[in-house]
């Protein structure tokens, strides 16, 4: 069947109507303000970071002693440029979200020269997240047998990719950047099927096992040498409410995981009250509310299996 040209022509009425509830639904929509942060650039700027992190996994290869310092120093120059720009609108967006549009004082901010100076923060944090890093790919070694080098880690491990998103995520957020360490972390999620709020603060030698369905909470707090394995929830036990029933924000909601704790598939830790005692190894599917002290196994009772003769075909 050929198209009908003469049914566009109500194309115009229905561009109408749309354009109609930008007026009346104006909470999703952005229009008439300075640019946002673009997702792409933020993603960008994730995979200049992930290769100065990484070098020579990726894009990049046949790098030496020799030529490394003007390929890093080269990405650093530009990812300076990439994160002022979209530190700079992120900011301007929060503060326009907080204060009148078009206020005097917006006029008085400087937001790019804040942007480079948060950037720079930023980039200074490198060595120290690379530092860690190296303590994540080794535990990652450390914990599965099936790990055959840490270049099999680094190249094929969801759970590398995540926590290396997450670290990255986890210094723009201490810097008090908006809404980037956000766009980080879901792109991450969407990735890997994990998902860490940018809030949460996580130890060295972190380990996530295959990965898929994890949830860690932004206000979770997470010691070293923890290993964790596939759909485990750190999350809140409930939310509380102000006299007007607004939720109250910025209270610990989430769980603390003391050092070389084990929580297997599915386990579930909810509460900004509740700590898993160091050395504790929590089996798969348990439901905690409550702590757990040092050295405890908590493990669900065996269920009974009933096994019967299947009937046999004729």
């Amino acid at each position: 069947m050929a198209t009908d040209f003469r049914r566009k022509e109500q194309l115009p009425d229905l561009t109408d109507a749309l354009v109609a509830t930008y007026t009346d639904l104006n909470r999703i929509n952005h229009l008439g303000h300075c640019p946002l942060p673009s997702t792409e650039a933020v993603i960008e700027i994730a995979q200049d970071l992930k290769e100065v992190i990484y070098p020579g996994y990726r894009r990049r290869q046949n790098l030496h002693i020799g030529n490394i310092t003007y390929h890093v120093g080269d990405l650093i120059d530009g990812l300076h440029d990439k994160l002022t720009l979209q530190i700079a609108r992120a900011l301007r967006h929060d503060f326009q979200l907080t204060h009148a549009v078009g206020c005097q004082e917006e006029l008085q901010q400087d937001f790019e020269g804040l942007g480079q100076k948060k950037a720079l923060a930023f980039l200074e944090c490198l060595p120290g997240i690379r530092r860690l890093l190296d303590c994540d790919a080794q535990a990652a070694y450390d914990g599965d047998p099936a790990a055959k080098s840490i270049d099999e880690i680094i190249f094929c491990y969801p759970g590398l990719e995540a926590i290396t998103i997450h670290r990255i995520a986890h210094e723009l957020y201490k810097l008090d950047v908006p809404l980037i360490p956000r766009v980080l972390a879901e792109w991450s999620h969407a990735n890997t099927g994990i998902d860490i709020h940018p809030g949460a603060d996580i130890g060295p030698y972190f380990f996530i096992d295959h990965g898929t369905g994890v949830v860690i909470g932004e206000t979770c707090e997470i010691a070293s040498y923890v290993k964790i394995y596939q759909g485990v929830t750190l999350g809140a036990l409930s939310f509380a409410h102000d006299d007007e029933g607004r939720l109250v924000r910025d209270q610990k909601r989430h769980p603390t995981i003391e050092e070389h704790v084990v929580l297997y598939a599915n386990a579930t830790v909810l509460g900004g009250d509740t700590v898993v005692g160091a050395h504790s190894v929590i089996g798969a599917s348990v439901s905690l509310t409550k702590s757990v002290p040092a050295h405890t196994q908590v493990t669900i009772e065996k269920p009974q299996l009933r096994f019967r003769e299947a009937p046999q075909s004729a």
